[in-house]
């Protein structure tokens, strides 16, 4: 295998569902290069990944982390991602800043949601890939139907590297089909060569034969040579995957089992002698700064400095940790540069290479590398960091909408500030979290990417920033309307000793049509009522709306008219007429047929095929409209639209009907009138809660 020079740097990003391996990957990587001395265990909570309390108490990545190592003079930075949906935002950004994409699927369970989901990313960018089957040497494992579901669910050249010695309890080793050599594990991530024979011989050759094809079609001096001489060299065959991979028009395919170190020291190889270095990646593209011309940068560190910003920890104690990514020049610790994005000058400290928790000073990180750095005040996840002489802005990070909502409140009284803070910071690290205040239901609301993700936001409060919440689902906005059109009169007279109250109106109230809002009119005509309370009039009507009718919950789409009224010279004010034109309102709304209204949206629902009926099933048992179907690559797409009453807790709904391998979005649609037998009970409980205040 051919090594690349001392300085060679290359980024690789493990992505693949919850469960695969990912960390135990990583951990061995580390391990059998001699990174670390000693390998972890995820459920020991030891890792070198998994270092945060709540992934030592889930057992799970909830947080993309970094870990350096070295092997055969290449300088390798791996960064492992999150495998479940609701910690997703950080695997999305890893996507955006890695060279390669290295897919781990677990040879037990097969291709899983999130791998489905993140190879779709990779794709998009036109990320070099690759695939490594794990877990190979557990029970009901098999590389073969592996192979199959992966042809079968991922797009793409899919080419094995490896073939597996054994299987299950009794997998021991790889045939590597580049060099045509078979390996068996020794113990401690070695390997000794063995002779290949029997069966292994036949598997070889035919599995050598897929593989120079496929690499030979990627280059065409290569398959000219093949059809000419019938075989290529393992150095061609390593120059032409090379070359594949890079093009993402071959897709390799390594095996092994991690937690024995099976197949790891191929795996370390293949990144030194395979995947390409970001010089052989095409340049950078960005825009100019305040503007849409498109503008390029070489991955190289004699051009100027460009680097995103991929990651941001809030710490209460040591303050802001901004993780990011050189993609062209040198970035040098102790220096100043521009944030493109905002358009800040940001004064750069020393900067880290990151291992797991530990940060290592570093004098400077050049093109390839990643790195962190403290204390920035000005920037944020998805920015660009550049020269000031020569700035450029790269394209974000795009994160899927949210799809749950809590609402939050301190159970303390006095905390507010606290909670505040608190979110703050917890919305600049995570950029899946969405933090609203909804004025219309009084709630702070929290909102992500689903159940396990608020509660980790709600324990990092109380964690990091000693801020105890109580969560509830979040109120529907009802609102309130009238089907019929009324007057009404309003009359406040009060006498107080000193001058009394007097205000008089006569109020005209119409329903207006769904989603039009609210009209005032005044058309008094021969000074029935002087103009200078004619504010006070308004004012007593849409303060009452507020108020509502039905349930407390605001009136909309209603025109009121003033057309009549009378007013006393020493009694009357603008207090007295906002009084008056209450209780007009309330008069007049119950006597105009008032209903009761609840929002509606529009949910989109990506699902396989096999839980199209299951998922149709539940929408409609929620009151919802299927408005239609259609297919989405292996997917297949549901519109409907569903109150938001019946979908607050879709989220869990729906990974329990299709096993976590369906996604949705939500977006508001319009306001419809409730059905009576829902209204009413929506009503008592409104008034109980009231009088329960």
């Amino acid at each position: 295998m051919t090594a690349a020079g001392s300085k060679a740097i290359k980024s690789i990003g493990l992505f693949g569902h919850g469960g695969s391996g990912k960390t135990t990957l990583a951990e061995s990587l580390l391990y059998v290069s001699g990174a670390i001395t000693r390998m972890g265990d995820v459920e020991q909570g030891n890792t070198t990944m998994d270092f945060d309390e709540e992934e030592i108490k889930r057992r799970i990545s909830i947080n993309c982390a970094l870990a350096s190592l070295q092997w055969e003079g290449t300088g390798v930075t791996l960064v492992d991602t999150p495998g479940y949906l609701d910690f997703a935002g950080d695997a999305i950004s890893a996507v955006r800043v890695v060279d390669t994409c290295a897919f781990v699927v677990s040879g037990v369970d097969g291709v899983e949601v999130q791998t489905e989901l993140l190879w779709e990313r990779s794709a998009e960018l036109s990320l070099p890939s690759f695939i490594f089957i794990s877990k190979l040497d557990r029970e009901r494992a098999s590389f073969e139907r592996t192979m199959e579901d992966i042809r079968e669910t991922l797009d793409g050249n899919v080419v094995p590297l490896n073939i597996p010695i054994g299987e299950e309890n009794g997998f021991r080793g790889v045939l590597d089909l580049i060099s045509g050599k078979g390996f068996e594990h020794e113990g401690n991530g070695k390997a000794r060569e063995v002779e290949i024979q029997g069966e292994l011989e036949g598997a070889l050759a035919e599995g050598r034969e897929k593989l120079v094809e496929a690499v030979a079609e990627a280059d065409d001096a290569l398959l000219e040579k093949y059809l000419d001489e019938g075989n290529i060299s393992p150095e061609e065959i390593s120059a032409g995957l090379k070359k594949g991979v890079t093009e993402r028009t071959v897709i390799p395919v390594l095996c092994g089992s991690a937690e024995k170190g099976i197949g790891i020291p191929q795996f370390l190889d293949f990144i030194v002698s395979v995947l390409p270095l970001p010089p052989d990646l095409p340049d950078v593209v960005g825009t100019k700064l305040k503007s849409d011309e498109e503008v390029t940068r070489p991955r190289a560190p004699d051009a100027p400095m460009c680097a995103l910003v991929f990651k941001t920890l809030a710490d209460p104690y040591v303050g802001k940790l901004t993780y990011f990514r050189v993609f062209s020049g040198v970035f040098k610790s102790d220096s100043s540069v521009q944030n493109s994005t905002r358009a800040k000058t940001e004064r750069v400290g020393q900067l880290y290479q990151v291992v797991g928790k530990e940060q290592k000073p570093v004098q400077q990180l050049a093109a390839g590398e990643l790195g962190a750095v403290a204390k920035l005040a000005e920037t944020f996840t998805g920015d660009t960091l550049c020269d000031k002489g020569d700035p450029i802005v790269l394209p974000g990070i795009e994160y899927p909408a949210p799809v749950m909502s809590l609402a939050v409140e301190p159970r303390t009284k006095g905390d507010e500030d606290k909670l505040s803070t608190a979110l703050g910071r917890l919305r600049e690290e995570d950029p899946m979290l969405m933090v609203k205040r909804d004025t219309e239901i009084n709630q702070t609301l929290i909102s992500g990417a689903g159940e396990s993700h608020l509660d980790v936001v709600v324990e990092k409060m109380r964690r990091k920033f000693g801020v105890d919440v109580q969560t509830d689902i979040p109120r529907v906005p009802y609102k309130e309307t009238i089907r019929k059109s009324v007057e009404a009169e309003g009359k406040h007279k009060k006498q107080t000793g000193g001058h009394g109250q007097f205000g008089h109106v006569y109020l005209r109230m119409e329903p207006l049509h769904r989603g039009e809002g609210y009209e005032f009119e005044g058309k008094i005509v021969g000074g029935a009522i002087p103009r200078q309370y004619i504010p006070g009039v308004e004012k007593g009507v849409v303060g009452s709306m507020k108020e509502g009718y039905l349930a407390g919950y605001p009136i909309v789409d209603m025109k009121v008219t003033l057309y009549d009224g009378s007013f006393h010279t020493v009694d009357s004010s603008e207090l007295a007429f906002k009084m008056a034109a209450s209780k007009a309102i309330k008069e007049g709304v119950g006597k105009a047929d008032a209903v009761l209204l609840e929002p509606i949206v529009n949910v989109e629902v990506t699902v396989p095929d096999q839980y199209m009926g299951d998922v149709i099933g539940d929408l409609n048992s929620k009151r919802g409209r299927i408005l239609g179907m259609q297919p989405k690559g292996k997917m297949q797409v549901v519109s409907a639209q569903v109150p938001l009453a019946e979908v607050s807790r879709y989220s869990i709904d729906l990974r329990s009907i299709t096993g976590g391998r369906g996604v949705f979005s939500l977006e508001l649609s319009h306001y419809e009138e409730v059905p009576d037998h829902i209204a009413q009970k929506i009503i008592v409980a409104s008034k109980k809660e009231q009088e329960e205040s």
